[in-house]
């Protein structure tokens, strides 16, 4: 069962950068896109930034301009840059990989990402 690990999490000052990094324990073949979702206490998740296997990006409204991800699909893995951060941007962070082979959704198990002084 391929295995999704998320790292690079932590507690940051607000104006502070973090790079979240998605590593699959095998190569995960026929990627049709790939994300980053998050989740605060109390809240749905959410969709963060998308990566198609293209290279088309997408961005919550929240985090264009300050977000970026990207990811290399040969290597199963996907990164997110992010800039400025705010309080509000605290959550669990989430990766997500689907492949068009059979459908298969996976799922990291998330990293505490955490905005404050």
């Amino acid at each position: 069962q391929v295995q999704l690990v998320e790292s690079g999490g932590g507690l940051v000052q607000p104006g502070g950068s973090l790079r979240l990094s998605c590593a699959a324990s095998e190569s995960i073949i026929s990627i049709h896109h790939m994300g980053w979702y998050r989740q605060a206490p109390g809240n749905q998740r959410e969709l963060v930034a998308s990566i198609s296997s293209d290279g088309r990006t997408n961005y919550a409204d929240s985090v264009l301009g300050r977000f970026t991800i990207s990811g290399d699909v040969a290597k199963s893995s996907l990164f997110l840059q992010m800039n400025n951060l705010k309080p509000e941007d605290t959550a669990v962070y989430f990766c997500r990989v689907y492949s068009s082979y059979r459908g298969v959704d996976y799922w990291g198990q998330g990293t505490q990402v955490t905005v404050g002084s």
